[in-house]
This record gives structure tokens, sequence and C-alpha cells, in this order.
């Protein structure tokens, strides 16, 4: 087999890779070698911006196969029979986190699905978590500068995470469930994804239902306690990432079942709260799982840079059969996203391989930075025109989404009606956890208040110390405790 020569990023062959050319063995180095500059200059570029959240992940491919019929509800074209397949791509990450933070972090987990289905890509981009801290997408930035570091001290720091959830109680059922010991998953197969959002399925008759999407772990739930999440830092802290990796090249395939919950219009309208509210779930009693295929992960990218960091996902990729809903987190999901990956990996991120559809592409988009799959070549870039056979095909128009008002206005996502912020906190502390999950709660919410701080400090602990009162007085007590404070019947009742 014939060797390859060592040539520049324009295929020029050269010599020496190694020694830079100077004016003598111990003299300065010459500008004119363009290799140094070459490689130094590539160099300092290889860092492409990191994801400003979700920054620390990794991912595999798989196969998403059909294992029960849903053609009742959708017509989209993966789903047309049982038995269909198609390639797929998950990411999983941490949220809060660079790129250097551990995987046991106490934080949740992305769990972002993209289907190479061949009616074009579809992303199904959610977490570990079925429900989320905030409810309307002007307060994620917020959101999510508590998470990083203080402006000043460059810390992470927990006043300002407490701070902004005793200020936002509709944070308090993710709250929970971050501080349970789901906040530090053992490894990213043993844990399920959803799609969290409400998003709406139609089928070949346009009519429409709300759906949301669950992905069950087959390997069964894992964790870490608070306790060894924190050793682990220490020991391995890329340990979700290897057990991936490991897991995929022992052939140990690690699977999912992906199942969905279906809502009526008119079962939304006469729903006790808003069905679109991304910090509630849909009780499984009143709508239960309904099973549509299997996810299997079984090869790790060859090129982890190429096919995991570029990666790029979003919520606005759905496929005909698939649309979205009045989620107003969704909706602001629905442009962030690809405005994002348009800063992080350009205009034409969609170009890379790894975002690519494997079917026909087919529009008027051109030009822009880092363009290289011919521009078009001498195609009309403007629609409609006399020269090229593109045309609409209207069968894959979406039916008209029905909205119960016109009126435009800024409503408080919190108004009477959509202000019960702890019924379903309440019932995961008393009912879905056991004796064990509930003492392990209360220590690592009393760890992680432990380390408010500032003269702001008895007024942040007594504000969420009135959440957890709330939601449970048997949370509230038992966290106050841990606080060494001691609670007057005024707390209670707050």
């Amino acid at each position: 087999m014939a060797k390859k020569k060592l040539t520049t990023a324009s295929g020029i062959p050269y010599a020496e890779n190694e020694n830079s050319m100077s004016a003598g063995a111990r003299g300065p180095l010459l500008l004119q070698d363009f290799i140094l500059h070459e490689k130094m200059a590539h160099f300092n570029r290889e860092r492409i911006p990191e994801r400003v959240v979700h920054a620390k992940g990794t991912g595999a491919f798989g196969t998403f196969t059909v294992t029960h019929d849903i053609t009742r509800y959708t017509k989209a074209k993966l789903f047309g029979q049982v038995g269909n397949t198609c390639k797929i791509l998950i990411r999983f990450s941490t949220v809060g986190g660079e790129k250097g933070s551990a995987d046991t972090e106490r934080d949740p987990r992305g769990f972002a699905v993209k289907f190479y289905t061949e009616d074009g890509n579809w992303d199904l981009v959610g977490n570990n978590t079925p429900v989320f801290f905030v409810k309307d997408p002007k307060k994620f930035g917020d959101f999510i500068h508590t998470q990083k570091r203080d402006p000043k001290t460059n810390l992470k720091s927990p006043t300002m995470m407490w701070d902004f959830w005793s200020r936002n109680p509709e944070s308090l059922h993710q709250v929970i469930i971050l501080m349970s010991d789901r906040g530090t998953p053992y490894s990213y197969r043993h844990l399920h994804g959803f799609g969290s959002h409400t998003f709406s399925m139609y089928n070949d008759k346009n009519e429409s239902v709300w759906v949301k999407f669950h992905f069950i772990t087959q390997q069964g739930i894992k964790n870490f306690t608070g306790k060894e999440a924190n050793e682990m830092r220490g020991i391995d802290p890329d340990h979700a990432q290897r057990d991936l990796v490991e897991a995929i090249e022992r052939k140990e395939f690690p699977q999912w079942h992906l199942k969905i919950q279906v809502m009526t219009h008119e079962q939304a309208k006469s729903f006790p709260f808003n069905p679109f509210d991304l910090t509630k779930v849909w009780p499984h009693a009143d709508f239960p799982m309904m099973d549509v295929g299997t996810v299997e992960l079984n090869q790790i990218p060859r090129n982890y840079f190429a096919e995991v960091e570029q990666s790029a996902f979003a919520p606005a990729h759905v496929v005909n059969g698939i649309s979205y809903s009045p989620d107003k987190m969704l909706q602001g999901r629905i442009l962030s996203y690809p405005d994002a990956h348009r800063y992080r990996l350009g205009v034409n991120y969609e170009q890379i391989p790894v975002n690519k559809c494997p079917f026909m592409v087919t529009n008027y988009e051109r030009d822009g930075h880092m363009r290289v799959d011919g521009n078009g070549e001498d195609s009309p870039n403007y629609f409609p025109n006399s020269f090229d056979d593109i045309e609409v095909d209207a069968s894959y128009k979406a039916p008209a989404l029905e909205l119960d008002s016109q009126i435009a206005d800024w409503y408080d996502r919190n108004a009477a009606g959509d202000n019960d912020h702890y019924t379903q906190p309440g019932i995961l502390f008393r009912k879905t956890m056991n004796d064990e999950e509930r003492r392990n709660t209360v220590s690592n919410i009393v760890g992680a208040m432990s380390g408010i701080s500032g003269e702001k400090k008895d007024d942040i602990i007594n504000r969420q110390l009135c959440h957890f009162f709330r939601a449970d007085i048997g949370l509230g007590m038992g966290v106050a405790k841990g606080l060494g404070i001691t609670v007057d019947d005024s707390m209670m009742k707050h």
C-alpha cells in the first residue's frame, strides 16, 4: 500500500514538520517558514466557542426502531409502519458546567436525540427530567447566569443560585429533583430522557393531539449519593463518558424505550392546570405511557470533535407529522437554539457532516462563512423562478394551530390558575420518594444551602424555607433543622 505524503491544507507536500527555519542553528526564526505559521495559526483556532450551556458532554450513534403503531396520531413517515428504522445520534451532557467540569456534578443531564429521517432531521432536545426551572424563556438567561460564575469572584455561588430559586417558586419542582439523588446520576446509561416540552402530532387527516416524549432506560435507574458523586469528581471527572464508551466497546449496547403521553385538545381545555407549563408533569394515571419504539446506541464516534463537539440540536427541527405547542419555553427555544449554533459553528452549521441531512436538501440559502457544498453552483438563488424544478409540496403543510386568544400582551406566567408551584413538588417528596431518598434530598439541600453567604443570607434562606414548607411540612422541617434554624408557627403558615 502506497504511503501518503505529508501536505499542507492546500495540498502542498512538505518535508520539515519538526524543525523551524532559522538564521543559523541558534539564530532567530525566519518569517518565510509558512509551515510554522500555518501549524500555529490552526492550533490557535482549534477551540471553537464552547456551548453556553451543556458544554461538557459525550455522544454516540445508534438506531431507532419502531415497535408499535401510532399512525392514528401522526403521519410522520418514520412511524409509518412497525419495523421502520433510522440512524440516530444522542448527545448527553451536564447543563451548567464548563467543558472541563466533572461528569458527576449535581446538575440536570442533557438528553438530545437527532433522528436522521427521510423527511429531514428531527431533533428531540430534552433533559433527564420531565420539568424545568422556569416556564418563560425571558427567565432562562437569568437562571443560567446563577448556575455559572460570580462576576466578581469568578466562583460558583450558592448565594446566587438560592437567591434566584427563592424568588422564583416555579423552580421548586425541578429544585427538589435536582437535590435528590436524581441530580447525580451514576452514568448516562442509567437515566431516563424526556422531551420535557409539550409537542403536537397530527395524522393524515390533519387531526392533532398534544404529546410528551419519554425515553425509559432499559439499564435501570442508578444514581450516586451526594458523597459518592463528590468522591468520583476526584477519582474520574470523566466517569460518565468513560462508562458509555467502554460499555459500547464491550458491545453492551445501551437501550431506551421511547414512549409517549397523549392529550386531546378537549382534555387540554378542561385540564386543572396549564398543560403547556414546563414546570409540571402530566399525571401518568390520567395520561398513560404508550409504547412507540426502541433506541439502541452501538457506535462511538470516530472523531469526538467532528461528530460530537460540532453536533447541533434544535427543537425547531421537527418533521412532517410532528409540530410545536404553545409551551412558552419551547417557543423561545425554537428561536434561540439555531441562533446559538450560527454563532458557535457558523451560519452553514447544517453542512457539517454530523448535522447534514443524509437525504436531499434543496433551498435557496447561499453564501455565508464556511460554505463548503458548492453553494448552489449556477442555479438560481431566488424563488420563485423560471429555471429550476424545485416545487413546494403542499402535502407537507402543517395544520393550523388553534389558539384560545388572539390578544397580544405580556401575560403573567404565574397568574391565577398558573401559580400552584407546590402541589406536584409535595407529591414528589411525600409519595414518589422512599425514606432513604427523602433523607438524601434533605441532606443535599442542607449541604447546598450551607454555602449561602453575605448580608442577604437570612432573607434568602427564610424565603426558600417558606417554599419548602408550602410543598411539604416534613421537607421544610428537615431542611430547617439541618441548617440549625428554629422554626416558629408563622413560617410554617407563611
